[in-house]
């Protein structure tokens, strides 16, 4: 047989003689891996110390018999470890073996043993032990794999979306900009409120989206340099239901989210905006993002309006405090850390990196 097995051994036996006779047998063999104890009560102690691929195991021994000691060593595996116990004993009765393997026992010799057989029954049992963790570790790196796959799948969903935002945007926005500018504030007010991480982060990546209705919006309207005539208004108003009826129907919670601030970004807490809905009755998402879209809005140049500075755009927003915007996110916004807010402006007009935004409040 070929020599220096790795394999690991623990022979727990409280018979010296049958300890050496099993020893020289596995040595023979080639095993050099081999431990043993003939008090049980240290058996628990060495299979954790040893980390044995295979345990031989007598059963009718002092202080701990075998059926209990089997049961505690298989106790203190790790649930998918397979580890195999071969039985030897010199009970030879029916009822012997089979509570031995009812006690999670995988093999039974009884004793005297014979050593053909034992060798086979132990190398069948250690070529076990490879195969499940071969397999185990097919397993592991199959779970690796789907979890690589699902990462990158969320990274090309949230890529798509980003990118269905920034079509929108283009079109008033060679910059696509403002839709990120507006997902990072959105996130920022989210936050700033106390919502759930989980649900900053939905609001941050479902904010950007909040315009793709302009879509619809013929250029003549939407690039008009001076104001709207009341029709032209009411045409570009129609960006809201376009937007949520390009969203509707998702079974995703992000599009679903979306859905509603393309709907309702344009509501006003006193009831005056597009909708007419006023107060609480405007979803969250929506309040959170309008403060969000009117704020870039103000702080950045449009066909018809240069850029307000920092402060007197924070103005701005607190003064509608209670009749276009939520008081609490006008607050939030307004006490915000100014260098936060600086930050973001200058990462988005240099080009940095952000999270995806909004569009300004027509």
């Amino acid at each position: 047989m070929t020599r220096g097995r790795p394999d690991r051994i623990l022979i727990v036996d409280d018979q010296e003689a049958n300890v050496r006779l099993l020893r020289r047998v596995l040595a023979e063999a080639g095993y050099r891996n081999i431990a043993s104890v003939t008090d049980p009560r240290q058996a628990l102690d060495e299979a954790a110390a040893f980390r044995p691929d295979l345990v031989l195991l007598d059963l009718m021994m002092p202080h701990i018999s075998g059926f209990d000691l089997l049961q505690q060593i298989r106790k203190a595996l790790p649930p998918d470890e397979f580890l195999p116990f071969l039985v030897v004993t010199a009970d030879q009765t029916p009822v012997c073996r089979q509570k031995a393997l009812a006690s999670g026992a995988t093999d039974f010799l009884t004793k005297p043993v014979e050593v053909t057989e034992t060798l086979l029954r132990i190398q069948n049992l250690l070529e076990t032990r490879r195969l499940h963790q071969q397999l185990r570790r097919q397993n592991d790196l199959l779970e690796v794999r789907v979890r690589e796959r699902t990462v990158e799948l969320e990274q090309a969903k949230y890529e798509i979306l980003e990118r269905l935002a920034l079509a929108a945007e283009f079109r008033d926005d060679d910059t696509g900009q403002h839709t990120r500018r507006v997902g990072v504030l959105s996130g920022m007010l989210a936050e700033a409120i106390g919502l759930d991480p989980s649900e900053v982060r939905v609001i941050a990546l479902a904010a950007p989206l909040h315009d793709i209705g302009k879509i619809g919006i013929p250029d003549q309207i939407l690039l008009k340099a001076g104001p709207l005539t009341p029709a032209e208004f009411a045409l570009m108003k129609t960006h809201t239901r376009i937007g949520a009826r390009i969203l509707a129907g998702s079974r995703f919670p992000l599009l679903q989210k979306a859905e509603v601030i393309a709907r309702f970004h344009h509501e006003r807490w006193d009831g005056s905006g597009y909708e007419g809905l006023r107060e609480g009755n405007i979803p969250l998402e929506g309040r959170i993002v309008a403060v969000a879209d009117a704020f870039d809005a103000l702080t950045h140049k449009r066909p018809y309006k240069p850029a307000w500075p920092l402060e007197q755009a924070l103005e701005e927003i607190r003064l509608r405090s209670g009749t276009q915007f939520d008081p609490l996110l006008s607050s939030a916004l307004v006490e915000m850390n100014l260098g936060s807010l600086e930050n973001l402006l200058r990462a988005t007009t240099t080009g940095a990196a952000v999270a995806p935004q909004e569009a300004p409040a027509n």
